[in-house]
Protein backbone atom coordinates (compact mmCIF):
# COMPACT_ATOMS: atom_id res chain seq x y z
CA UNK A 1 0.00 0.00 0.00
CA UNK A 2 1.48 3.47 0.52
CA UNK A 3 4.80 3.92 1.81
CA UNK A 4 5.56 3.13 5.68
CA UNK A 5 5.90 6.61 6.70
CA UNK A 6 2.10 6.84 5.28
CA UNK A 7 1.31 4.35 7.63
CA UNK A 8 2.56 5.44 10.63
CA UNK A 9 1.00 8.93 9.68
CA UNK A 10 -2.33 6.87 10.06
CA UNK A 11 -2.10 5.42 13.13
CA UNK A 12 0.03 8.66 14.72
CA UNK A 13 -3.19 10.78 13.48
CA UNK A 14 -6.38 8.30 14.66
CA UNK A 15 -6.52 9.83 17.95
CA UNK A 16 -6.79 13.22 16.44
CA UNK A 17 -8.61 12.53 13.67
CA UNK A 18 -11.30 10.57 15.14
CA UNK A 19 -14.78 11.77 14.01
CA UNK A 20 -12.64 13.97 11.48
CA UNK A 21 -12.75 13.80 7.74
CA UNK A 22 -9.64 12.66 5.91
CA UNK A 23 -9.87 13.35 1.36
CA UNK A 24 -8.36 10.48 -0.96
CA UNK A 25 -7.71 12.00 -4.50
CA UNK A 26 -7.13 9.00 -7.41
CA UNK A 27 -5.67 11.23 -10.68
CA UNK A 28 -5.96 9.71 -14.07
CA UNK A 29 -2.09 9.44 -15.33
CA UNK A 30 -1.84 12.39 -17.68
CA UNK A 31 -0.11 15.41 -16.57
CA UNK A 32 -2.66 17.77 -17.39
CA UNK A 33 -4.62 15.70 -15.06
CA UNK A 34 -2.33 14.37 -12.48
CA UNK A 35 -0.95 18.65 -11.89
CA UNK A 36 -5.06 19.83 -11.64
CA UNK A 37 -5.38 17.31 -8.69
CA UNK A 38 -2.37 18.14 -6.93
CA UNK A 39 -3.23 21.48 -6.99
CA UNK A 40 -6.79 20.91 -5.37
CA UNK A 41 -4.84 18.59 -2.99
CA UNK A 42 -2.91 21.41 -1.46
CA UNK A 43 -6.19 23.76 -1.52
CA UNK A 44 -7.63 21.18 0.58
CA UNK A 45 -4.87 20.55 2.83
CA UNK A 46 -4.58 24.62 3.34
CA UNK A 47 -7.99 23.56 5.38
CA UNK A 48 -6.43 21.17 7.78
CA UNK A 49 -7.80 18.32 5.87
CA UNK A 50 -5.69 15.09 5.44
CA UNK A 51 -5.18 14.65 1.84
CA UNK A 52 -3.84 10.85 0.38
CA UNK A 53 -2.87 11.02 -3.00
CA UNK A 54 -2.98 7.57 -5.03
CA UNK A 55 -0.90 6.91 -7.79
CA UNK A 56 1.89 5.14 -9.28
CA UNK A 57 5.42 5.87 -7.90
CA UNK A 58 6.48 7.07 -11.44
CA UNK A 59 3.14 8.98 -11.52
CA UNK A 60 3.32 10.29 -8.21
CA UNK A 61 7.18 11.16 -9.13
CA UNK A 62 6.06 13.37 -12.52
CA UNK A 63 3.64 15.30 -10.83
CA UNK A 64 5.64 16.37 -7.39
CA UNK A 65 8.57 16.81 -9.87
CA UNK A 66 7.17 19.28 -12.48
CA UNK A 67 5.14 21.25 -9.86
CA UNK A 68 5.13 25.57 -9.88
CA UNK A 69 4.30 28.54 -8.89
CA UNK A 70 4.24 27.59 -5.14
CA UNK A 71 6.69 26.22 -2.51
CA UNK A 72 6.46 22.78 -2.68
CA UNK A 73 7.13 22.05 0.84
CA UNK A 74 3.88 23.19 0.96
CA UNK A 75 2.79 19.77 -0.11
CA UNK A 76 5.22 17.84 2.04
CA UNK A 77 2.23 16.89 4.69
CA UNK A 78 0.10 15.25 1.54
CA UNK A 79 -0.21 10.98 2.19
CA UNK A 80 1.21 10.04 -0.90
CA UNK A 81 0.76 6.15 -2.42
CA UNK A 82 2.48 4.48 -4.46
CA UNK A 83 0.90 1.37 -5.92
CA UNK A 84 1.97 -1.27 -8.72
CA UNK A 85 0.44 -1.44 -11.96
CA UNK A 86 1.43 -4.96 -13.84
CA UNK A 87 3.84 -4.15 -16.62
CA UNK A 88 2.40 -3.09 -19.72
CA UNK A 89 4.20 -1.76 -23.25
CA UNK A 90 4.05 1.94 -23.73
CA UNK A 91 5.51 2.83 -27.84
CA UNK A 92 6.95 6.14 -28.23
CA UNK A 93 5.02 8.90 -29.31
CA UNK A 94 4.69 8.74 -33.35
CA UNK A 95 4.56 12.18 -34.83
CA UNK A 96 2.99 10.40 -37.87
CA UNK A 97 0.28 8.96 -36.77
CA UNK A 98 -3.39 10.06 -38.40
CA UNK A 99 -4.52 11.73 -35.61
CA UNK A 100 -2.92 13.92 -33.02
CA UNK A 101 -4.63 12.44 -29.86
CA UNK A 102 -1.35 10.60 -27.44
CA UNK A 103 -2.01 7.08 -28.54
CA UNK A 104 1.41 6.12 -27.34
CA UNK A 105 -0.32 6.74 -24.01
CA UNK A 106 -3.26 4.45 -24.40
CA UNK A 107 -1.40 1.52 -22.55
CA UNK A 108 -0.77 3.11 -19.36
CA UNK A 109 -4.70 4.52 -18.94
CA UNK A 110 -5.64 0.90 -19.51
CA UNK A 111 -3.47 -0.35 -17.01
CA UNK A 112 -4.71 2.19 -14.58
CA UNK A 113 -8.00 0.11 -14.05
CA UNK A 114 -5.58 -2.04 -11.67
CA UNK A 115 -5.54 0.49 -9.49
CA UNK A 116 -8.83 -0.79 -8.21
CA UNK A 117 -8.26 -2.91 -5.37
CA UNK A 118 -5.08 -1.27 -3.34
CA UNK A 119 -7.54 2.07 -3.99
CA UNK A 120 -10.44 -0.07 -2.06
CA UNK A 121 -8.40 -1.19 0.07
CA UNK A 122 -7.36 2.04 1.18
CA UNK A 123 -10.84 3.37 1.40
CA UNK A 124 -11.29 0.64 3.51
CA UNK A 125 -8.71 1.34 5.90
CA UNK A 126 -9.31 4.56 6.12
CA UNK A 127 -13.53 4.06 6.39
CA UNK A 128 -12.54 2.51 9.93
CA UNK A 129 -10.36 5.47 11.34
CA UNK A 130 -12.55 8.04 9.83
CA UNK A 131 -15.78 9.70 10.26
CA UNK A 132 -15.76 10.10 6.58
CA UNK A 133 -13.98 9.00 3.44
CA UNK A 134 -13.99 11.80 0.94
CA UNK A 135 -12.64 10.37 -2.31
CA UNK A 136 -12.34 12.64 -5.44
CA UNK A 137 -11.46 10.79 -8.76
CA UNK A 138 -10.88 11.98 -11.84
CA UNK A 139 -14.06 11.29 -14.03
CA UNK A 140 -11.53 8.86 -16.13
CA UNK A 141 -11.18 6.70 -13.04
CA UNK A 142 -14.68 5.93 -11.95
CA UNK A 143 -14.25 2.71 -12.48
CA UNK A 144 -11.39 2.78 -10.31
CA UNK A 145 -13.35 3.68 -6.94
CA UNK A 146 -16.73 1.98 -8.17
CA UNK A 147 -16.20 -0.26 -4.34
CA UNK A 148 -16.93 3.34 -2.74
CA UNK A 149 -20.33 2.72 -2.72
CA UNK A 150 -20.69 -0.44 -0.97
CA UNK A 151 -18.96 1.40 2.04
CA UNK A 152 -21.43 3.77 4.40
CA UNK A 153 -19.56 6.32 5.43
CA UNK A 154 -17.69 6.84 1.91
CA UNK A 155 -18.96 9.44 -0.02
CA UNK A 156 -17.31 9.88 -4.11
CA UNK A 157 -16.95 12.98 -6.02
CA UNK A 158 -15.87 13.11 -9.53
CA UNK A 159 -13.22 15.64 -11.11
CA UNK A 160 -14.28 17.02 -14.41
CA UNK A 161 -10.77 17.93 -15.96
CA UNK A 162 -12.34 20.24 -18.64
CA UNK A 163 -14.53 23.19 -18.76
CA UNK A 164 -17.97 23.07 -18.17
CA UNK A 165 -18.59 24.29 -21.96
CA UNK A 166 -17.07 21.23 -23.48
CA UNK A 167 -19.11 19.38 -21.16
CA UNK A 168 -22.41 21.10 -22.17
CA UNK A 169 -21.99 20.17 -25.55
CA UNK A 170 -20.89 16.68 -25.38
CA UNK A 171 -24.07 16.70 -22.52
CA UNK A 172 -26.22 18.57 -25.93
CA UNK A 173 -25.00 15.89 -28.05
CA UNK A 174 -26.18 13.34 -26.02
CA UNK A 175 -29.55 14.86 -25.74
CA UNK A 176 -29.35 15.28 -21.93
CA UNK A 177 -29.76 18.72 -22.01
CA UNK A 178 -32.66 21.61 -22.23
CA UNK A 179 -32.07 23.34 -25.62
CA UNK A 180 -31.38 26.75 -24.41
CA UNK A 181 -28.32 27.49 -25.09
CA UNK A 182 -26.15 30.70 -23.39
CA UNK A 183 -24.22 32.17 -26.91
CA UNK A 184 -24.59 31.25 -30.30
CA UNK A 185 -21.81 29.23 -31.08
CA UNK A 186 -20.46 27.11 -33.76
CA UNK A 187 -19.11 24.12 -32.33
CA UNK A 188 -16.77 21.97 -33.90
CA UNK A 189 -17.35 18.35 -34.65
CA UNK A 190 -15.75 15.38 -32.12
CA UNK A 191 -14.39 14.09 -35.11
CA UNK A 192 -10.75 13.43 -34.97
CA UNK A 193 -10.74 14.39 -31.16
CA UNK A 194 -10.11 10.59 -29.44
CA UNK A 195 -9.21 7.21 -31.10
CA UNK A 196 -12.00 4.74 -30.95
CA UNK A 197 -10.13 2.66 -28.05
CA UNK A 198 -10.44 5.73 -25.82
CA UNK A 199 -13.97 6.61 -26.80
CA UNK A 200 -14.86 3.04 -25.32
CA UNK A 201 -12.69 3.97 -22.12
CA UNK A 202 -14.78 7.12 -21.88
CA UNK A 203 -17.78 5.51 -22.43
CA UNK A 204 -17.20 2.30 -19.86
CA UNK A 205 -15.89 4.94 -17.07
CA UNK A 206 -19.00 7.18 -17.64
CA UNK A 207 -20.94 3.88 -16.58
CA UNK A 208 -20.25 4.41 -12.76
CA UNK A 209 -21.23 8.00 -12.85
CA UNK A 210 -24.10 7.27 -11.56
CA UNK A 211 -22.78 6.39 -8.17
CA UNK A 212 -21.44 9.78 -7.79
CA UNK A 213 -22.27 12.22 -4.63
CA UNK A 214 -21.48 15.23 -6.92
CA UNK A 215 -18.78 17.16 -9.34
CA UNK A 216 -16.20 19.43 -9.03
CA UNK A 217 -15.02 21.22 -12.04
CA UNK A 218 -11.97 23.31 -12.23
CA UNK A 219 -13.29 26.26 -13.69
CA UNK A 220 -14.67 29.72 -12.31
CA UNK A 221 -18.48 31.15 -11.89
CA UNK A 222 -16.64 34.11 -12.57
CA UNK A 223 -16.15 32.71 -16.53
CA UNK A 224 -18.65 29.84 -16.95
CA UNK A 225 -21.55 30.62 -14.86
CA UNK A 226 -24.07 30.15 -17.58
CA UNK A 227 -22.93 26.59 -18.55
CA UNK A 228 -22.78 25.30 -15.28
CA UNK A 229 -26.28 26.47 -14.46
CA UNK A 230 -27.33 24.61 -17.31
CA UNK A 231 -25.53 21.26 -16.28
CA UNK A 232 -26.75 21.59 -12.75
CA UNK A 233 -30.52 22.08 -14.04
CA UNK A 234 -30.32 18.41 -15.90
CA UNK A 235 -29.80 16.62 -12.30
CA UNK A 236 -30.17 18.83 -9.25
CA UNK A 237 -30.17 15.57 -7.42
CA UNK A 238 -26.49 15.99 -7.18
CA UNK A 239 -23.95 18.71 -6.35
CA UNK A 240 -21.73 20.47 -8.35
CA UNK A 241 -18.88 22.93 -7.31
CA UNK A 242 -16.63 24.84 -9.53
CA UNK A 243 -13.91 25.78 -7.21
CA UNK A 244 -11.12 26.45 -10.15
CA UNK A 245 -8.94 27.87 -10.88
CA UNK A 246 -6.54 25.25 -8.73
CA UNK A 247 -3.14 27.42 -9.87
CA UNK A 248 -2.34 29.85 -7.74
CA UNK A 249 -2.69 33.65 -9.16
CA UNK A 250 -0.09 35.23 -7.57
CA UNK A 251 2.98 33.00 -8.34
CA UNK A 252 6.02 32.93 -5.44
CA UNK A 253 9.61 34.08 -7.24
CA UNK A 254 12.06 32.06 -6.58
CA UNK A 255 15.60 33.19 -5.91
CA UNK A 256 17.74 33.39 -8.93
CA UNK A 257 19.49 29.95 -8.47
CA UNK A 258 16.13 28.06 -8.65
CA UNK A 259 14.71 29.78 -11.40
CA UNK A 260 14.99 28.35 -14.86
CA UNK A 261 16.98 30.12 -17.49
CA UNK A 262 14.37 31.22 -19.57
CA UNK A 263 12.85 33.30 -16.89
CA UNK A 264 16.21 35.70 -16.55
CA UNK A 265 15.80 35.94 -20.66
CA UNK A 266 12.50 37.40 -20.09
CA UNK A 267 13.55 40.11 -17.20
CA UNK A 268 15.16 41.50 -20.44
CA UNK A 269 12.05 41.99 -22.03
CA UNK A 270 9.71 44.91 -22.84
CA UNK A 271 6.12 44.76 -21.40
CA UNK A 272 3.43 42.24 -23.36
CA UNK A 273 6.48 41.67 -26.19
CA UNK A 274 7.37 38.06 -26.07
CA UNK A 275 4.86 34.96 -27.41
CA UNK A 276 4.88 31.96 -25.60
CA UNK A 277 4.64 28.88 -27.54
CA UNK A 278 3.80 25.69 -26.20
CA UNK A 279 1.74 22.14 -27.10
CA UNK A 280 1.32 20.57 -23.87
CA UNK A 281 2.71 17.33 -23.05
CA UNK A 282 0.99 14.87 -25.23
CA UNK A 283 1.70 16.67 -28.55
CA UNK A 284 3.83 15.36 -31.45
CA UNK A 285 4.04 17.25 -34.07
CA UNK A 286 5.90 16.55 -37.11
CA UNK A 287 9.32 17.67 -38.41
CA UNK A 288 7.78 19.43 -41.44
CA UNK A 289 5.37 21.41 -39.42
CA UNK A 290 8.16 21.71 -36.68
CA UNK A 291 9.62 23.61 -40.02
CA UNK A 292 7.00 25.69 -39.96
CA UNK A 293 7.03 27.04 -37.24
CA UNK A 294 10.14 27.44 -36.62
CA UNK A 295 10.10 29.74 -39.99
CA UNK A 296 6.89 31.40 -39.01
CA UNK A 297 8.22 32.92 -35.62
CA UNK A 298 11.02 33.78 -37.52
CA UNK A 299 9.68 35.67 -39.63
CA UNK A 300 7.01 37.36 -37.38
CA UNK A 301 10.04 38.88 -36.19
CA UNK A 302 8.23 38.80 -32.92
CA UNK A 303 10.05 37.69 -29.38
CA UNK A 304 9.21 34.23 -28.32
CA UNK A 305 9.68 31.11 -26.26
CA UNK A 306 8.87 27.98 -28.07
CA UNK A 307 8.76 24.58 -25.78
CA UNK A 308 9.92 22.51 -28.15
CA UNK A 309 10.26 18.59 -26.76
CA UNK A 310 8.21 15.34 -27.19
CA UNK A 311 5.39 14.43 -25.96
CA UNK A 312 5.16 12.35 -22.66
CA UNK A 313 6.01 8.88 -22.53
CA UNK A 314 3.45 6.97 -20.79
CA UNK A 315 7.12 6.31 -18.37
CA UNK A 316 8.84 9.91 -18.76
CA UNK A 317 11.21 8.37 -16.35
CA UNK A 318 11.70 5.63 -19.32
CA UNK A 319 15.09 6.45 -20.71
CA UNK A 320 15.95 10.00 -22.25
CA UNK A 321 13.56 12.86 -23.31
CA UNK A 322 13.80 12.41 -27.10
CA UNK A 323 14.76 16.38 -28.13
CA UNK A 324 13.54 17.89 -31.44
CA UNK A 325 16.77 18.48 -32.74
CA UNK A 326 15.55 18.88 -36.26
CA UNK A 327 14.98 22.18 -36.57
CA UNK A 328 16.86 23.71 -39.74
CA UNK A 329 20.59 24.33 -39.05
CA UNK A 330 21.52 27.44 -37.68
CA UNK A 331 18.19 28.13 -37.16
CA UNK A 332 18.71 29.50 -33.49
CA UNK A 333 21.77 31.36 -34.11
CA UNK A 334 19.97 33.08 -36.19
CA UNK A 335 17.02 34.35 -33.97
CA UNK A 336 19.14 34.95 -31.03
CA UNK A 337 18.19 37.69 -29.04
CA UNK A 338 14.66 37.60 -30.66
CA UNK A 339 13.86 33.71 -29.94
CA UNK A 340 14.68 31.43 -27.03
CA UNK A 341 14.04 27.03 -27.92
CA UNK A 342 13.45 25.29 -24.32
CA UNK A 343 14.11 21.71 -24.63
CA UNK A 344 13.07 20.28 -21.67
CA UNK A 345 10.15 21.36 -18.99
CA UNK A 346 9.59 24.84 -19.19
CA UNK A 347 7.73 26.60 -15.93
CA UNK A 348 4.72 27.51 -17.63
CA UNK A 349 2.81 29.84 -14.74
CA UNK A 350 5.97 31.56 -13.87
CA UNK A 351 6.06 32.25 -18.04
CA UNK A 352 2.47 33.37 -18.34
CA UNK A 353 2.49 35.82 -15.43
CA UNK A 354 5.96 37.49 -16.54
CA UNK A 355 4.88 40.81 -17.52
CA UNK A 356 7.32 40.14 -20.57
CA UNK A 357 4.69 37.48 -21.91
CA UNK A 358 1.84 38.95 -24.28
CA UNK A 359 0.61 35.81 -25.72
CA UNK A 360 0.24 32.21 -25.70
CA UNK A 361 0.33 29.98 -28.53
CA UNK A 362 -1.26 26.70 -27.33
CA UNK A 363 -3.05 23.60 -28.36
CA UNK A 364 -5.60 24.66 -25.91
CA UNK A 365 -5.87 21.96 -23.24
CA UNK A 366 -7.80 23.12 -19.97
CA UNK A 367 -5.30 23.29 -17.71
CA UNK A 368 -3.15 25.83 -20.34
CA UNK A 369 -5.99 27.48 -20.99
CA UNK A 370 -7.15 28.06 -17.50
CA UNK A 371 -3.83 29.24 -16.30
CA UNK A 372 -3.55 31.65 -19.35
CA UNK A 373 -6.36 33.00 -18.29
CA UNK A 374 -6.03 33.86 -15.13
CA UNK A 375 -2.83 35.39 -15.74
CA UNK A 376 -4.43 37.66 -18.30
CA UNK A 377 -2.67 36.49 -21.39
CA UNK A 378 -4.48 36.01 -24.86
CA UNK A 379 -4.37 32.77 -26.77
CA UNK A 380 -3.62 31.73 -30.18
CA UNK A 381 -5.75 28.64 -30.53
CA UNK A 382 -4.17 25.34 -32.38
CA UNK A 383 -6.31 22.13 -30.95
CA UNK A 384 -4.44 18.99 -31.38
CA UNK A 385 -7.03 16.32 -30.05
CA UNK A 386 -9.32 15.27 -27.29
CA UNK A 387 -11.60 18.61 -25.78
CA UNK A 388 -9.08 20.82 -27.23
CA UNK A 389 -10.75 22.08 -30.28
CA UNK A 390 -14.26 22.69 -28.15
CA UNK A 391 -12.34 24.27 -25.17
CA UNK A 392 -11.02 26.89 -27.96
CA UNK A 393 -14.54 27.57 -29.29
CA UNK A 394 -15.14 29.05 -25.55
CA UNK A 395 -11.90 30.70 -25.85
CA UNK A 396 -12.46 32.58 -29.00
CA UNK A 397 -15.82 32.51 -29.68
CA UNK A 398 -17.49 32.98 -25.84
CA UNK A 399 -14.83 35.09 -23.59
CA UNK A 400 -13.18 36.21 -27.14
CA UNK A 401 -9.57 36.30 -25.10
CA UNK A 402 -8.33 34.17 -28.63
CA UNK A 403 -7.87 33.73 -32.15
CA UNK A 404 -7.72 30.89 -34.21
CA UNK A 405 -4.26 29.55 -35.71
CA UNK A 406 -6.17 26.50 -37.47
CA UNK A 407 -9.40 25.41 -38.09
CA UNK A 408 -10.48 21.96 -36.80
CA UNK A 409 -12.17 20.76 -40.14
CA UNK A 410 -8.32 21.52 -41.84
CA UNK A 411 -6.60 19.20 -38.85
CA UNK A 412 -5.01 17.33 -41.43
CA UNK A 413 -3.70 20.52 -43.48
CA UNK A 414 -0.19 21.44 -42.90
CA UNK A 415 0.43 24.91 -40.81
CA UNK A 416 2.33 26.54 -43.18
CA UNK A 417 5.05 29.35 -41.77
CA UNK A 418 2.80 32.28 -43.32
CA UNK A 419 -0.28 30.82 -41.38
CA UNK A 420 2.40 30.91 -37.91
CA UNK A 421 3.12 34.51 -39.26
CA UNK A 422 -0.28 35.46 -39.48
CA UNK A 423 -1.43 34.72 -36.34
CA UNK A 424 1.39 35.83 -33.98
CA UNK A 425 1.26 39.42 -35.49
CA UNK A 426 -2.48 39.43 -35.25
CA UNK A 427 -2.13 38.73 -31.84
CA UNK A 428 1.22 40.31 -30.77
CA UNK A 429 0.62 43.87 -32.90
CA UNK A 430 -3.03 44.29 -33.88
CA UNK A 431 -5.67 46.64 -32.47
CA UNK A 432 -7.50 43.73 -32.36
CA UNK A 433 -4.90 41.79 -30.31
CA UNK A 434 -4.28 44.41 -28.09
CA UNK A 435 -8.41 44.00 -27.69
CA UNK A 436 -7.85 40.61 -26.54
CA UNK A 437 -4.93 41.33 -24.29
CA UNK A 438 -7.62 43.64 -22.66
CA UNK A 439 -10.09 41.26 -22.32
CA UNK A 440 -7.95 38.91 -20.77
CA UNK A 441 -6.74 41.22 -18.54
CA UNK A 442 -10.34 42.41 -17.22
CA UNK A 443 -10.64 38.44 -16.51
CA UNK A 444 -8.13 37.64 -14.68
CA UNK A 445 -9.12 40.86 -12.01
CA UNK A 446 -12.37 39.46 -12.34
CA UNK A 447 -11.00 35.93 -11.15
CA UNK A 448 -9.08 37.22 -8.60
CA UNK A 449 -11.69 39.38 -6.96
CA UNK A 450 -13.92 36.08 -7.17
CA UNK A 451 -11.52 34.48 -4.94
CA UNK A 452 -11.16 37.17 -2.43
CA UNK A 453 -13.76 37.82 0.68
CA UNK A 454 -17.09 37.23 -0.18
CA UNK A 455 -15.86 36.79 -4.31
CA UNK A 456 -18.19 33.76 -5.72
CA UNK A 457 -15.39 31.32 -6.19
CA UNK A 458 -13.96 31.65 -2.47
CA UNK A 459 -17.73 31.21 -1.48
CA UNK A 460 -17.90 28.08 -3.43
CA UNK A 461 -14.95 26.55 -2.03
CA UNK A 462 -16.23 27.40 1.56
CA UNK A 463 -19.45 25.69 0.36
CA UNK A 464 -17.65 22.33 -0.74
CA UNK A 465 -15.15 22.57 2.70
CA UNK A 466 -18.82 23.38 4.56
CA UNK A 467 -20.55 20.33 2.90
CA UNK A 468 -17.36 17.53 3.24
CA UNK A 469 -17.03 18.01 6.74
CA UNK A 470 -20.56 18.70 7.90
Amino acid sequence: MGSKSNNQTNSKSHSSNENQVVVVIVPFPAQGHLNQLLHLSRLILSHNIPVHYVGTSTHNRQATLRVHGWDPNSISNIHFHHFKLPPFHSPPPNPNSETKFPSHMFPSFEASSYLRQPVAELMHSLSSLFRRVVVIHDSLMASVVQDAKNMTNVENYSFICTCAFTVFYSLERLGKLPPERPHVIEVPSMEGCFIAEMEEFIVAQSEYSKFIDGSIFNTSRAIESPYLELIEKTDCSKKLWALGPFNPLTIENKDSKGRHSCMEWLDKQEPKSVIYVSFGTTTTLKDEQIEQIALGLEQSKKKFIWVLRDADKGDIFDGNEDKRDELARGFEERVEGMGLVVRDWAPQLEILNHTSTGGFMSHCGWNSSLESISMGVPIAAWPMHSDQPRNCAFITQVLKVGLVVKDWDKRDELVTALDVENAVRRLMETKEGDEMRERAMKLKIEIGMSMEEGGVCRMEMDSFIAHITR
